[in-house]
């Protein structure tokens, strides 16, 4: 299990009083047992010690009366959800509505794009920042912020450019670029020095 990558641009947490900002963890990384019992796995995280945790697209599937009643347990348990991961499909214009509502009842405040991986070059990426603009616009009115989780394929150059600096340069600030070190590392890229090049307003672990 891992504990979540950072968010870069867009991140507007502020540091509770104590300083120390709330451990997390991806639930992708539980997703056998989040499948099997969703209620059970949030409960077993939060028995041990993860103050935060992060669903993944399967949690479109749950009716609005399943999503209120996780919310429900959250709050019980003293337990945030401030993103989800989503499929491309989540932030199509068919989807959005939903995704937003969704996103709202479990309190969130981020709604990521857990994966793309355009084959068309870099006109292909640039569209793709077009897409998360688009579902920025869509989901600011509710509170709520689009993002962007990357992989591997974002530090491999394309035609002489690297994907993450394009989807940095076309995409609107308050789009959140969520950072994920390992497969950066993976990919022979320098987070550090990404991170450096492309300040937001704060840089924090979620």
């Amino acid at each position: 299990m891992s504990a979540f990558p950072f968010a870069l641009r867009g991140f507007s947490g502020a540091a509770p009083a104590s300083g120390k900002y709330p451990v997390g963890l991806e639930l992708y990384s539980v997703r056998e047992a989040l499948k099997a019992d969703p209620e059970g796995t949030v409960r077993t995280v939060a028995q041990m010690g993860y103050e935060c945790v992060e669903f993944y697209a399967p949690y479109q599937d749950w009716s609005e009366a399943q999503t209120k009643q996780m919310r429900k347990l959250m709050d019980d348990l003293g337990v945030r959800c401030y993103s989800t991961h989503n499929n491309e499909k989540h932030l199509s214009t068919e989807n959005i509505g939903q995704t937003r509502d969704r996103n709202l009842i479990l309190g969130c405040k981020y709604v990521v794009l857990a994966w793309s991986e355009p084959n068309k070059g870099l006109d292909g990426w640039k569209a793709l920042a077009d897409e998360l603009n688009t579902a920025a616009e869509k989901l600011e009115p509710a509170g709520l912020k689009a993002g962007y989780h990357n992989h591997q394929a974002e530090w491999k150059v394309v035609d002489g450019q690297r994907p993450m600096e394009i989807l940095a340069k076309n995409t609107k600030p308050s789009v959140m670029l969520q950072l994920d070190v390992g497969t950066c590392l993976e990919a022979a890229g320098d987070p550090v020095e990404w991170i450096r090049a492309n300040p937001g307003d704060q840089v924090h672990p979620l």
